[in-house]
């Protein structure tokens, strides 16, 4: 099996190089980081146009629990973003694009949201996202998210007195429990687990995205995310009306 080579494209826009099916997202990445894979191509780009690969449709978890998550577990579309908290085209998304998508798509079923942990910038980064994962044990985890990504929020840091600071903010009601759990085994794992399943995409950037299996790098115009949106649930509807038909005609 031999190694893939991610390839740059400046601005965060297209990429290439992967397994079998899985992408590799490099822009906006840090200097370190990377994966590896067979030398099968994935195109991975801005365009809400590209290409969808089944095979990821699988990362969605759709667990009606997952507290990390918005919308029906059953929603047509699953829009999963890997982000970290110390990313500024994170926050430029959750700012900008992410509510208007919420109050779009998630409000009427169609979108269901799940996020995926992924530091790759350092020990705040970590310690942001494992902060995150406690204040959604107590359900407070999109608040957490807002006030993490309030405008001049990352420039403050994330050190313990912050994260402490954010999680009141967010209206985390045990904020003892909230700091055990921060450092926890538990926490540990969640965030272990979103990055791998992030590295094994091949992502090395932020923030990346699957729409249903279409994998989009960047925080990238309202208009790329309604349009992959929009694409998604037209396929997904048709497909259920295939299902819906096939008993019909096997009675004929």
């Amino acid at each position: 099996m031999s190694k893939s080579k991610p390839i740059m494209i400046i601005s965060g826009v297209a990429l290439a190089a992967v397994l079998a099916g899985v992408v590799s997202f490099t822009a906006g990445a840090p200097d370190s980081g990377g994966s590896s894979g067979s030398s099968a191509a994935a195109e991975v780009s801005a365009e809400p146009g590209g290409p969808v690969y089944p095979e990821l449709e699988a990362y969605a978890r759709r667990d009606a629990a997952d507290k990390l998550a918005l919308g029906r577990a059953d929603a047509p579309v699953v829009l999963i973003e890997y982000a970290d908290f110390k990313c500024g085209y994170c926050g430029k998304f959750a700012r900008d694009t992410e509510p208007e998508l919420m109050k779009k798509y998630v409000d009427n079923g169609t979108l269901r949201i799940e996020w995926r942990n992924f530091p790759i910038f350092g020990e705040e980064s970590d310690a942001a996202a494992r902060a995150s994962w406690a204040a959604g044990q107590q359900g407070r985890f999109w608040e957490f998210h807002k006030a993490a990504y309030a405008e001049g929020a990352k420039e403050k840091g994330f050190g313990k007195d912050r994260l402490d600071a954010l999680a009141k903010e967010a209206g985390v009601p045990d904020l003892a429990r909230f700091a055990k759990d921060t450092d926890g085994a538990a926490a540990r794992a969640a965030v272990s687990k979103d990055q791998e399943q992030g590295y094994s995409l091949g992502a090395t950037s932020t923030p990346s995205f699957l729409v249903n299996g279409r994998p989009i790098a960047g925080a990238q115009p309202m208009e790329t995310f309604v349009e992959a949106i929009e694409a998604a649930a037209k396929t997904a509807k048709t497909a259920k009306a295939g299902k819906s038909a096939k008993p019909s005609e096997a009675g004929r």
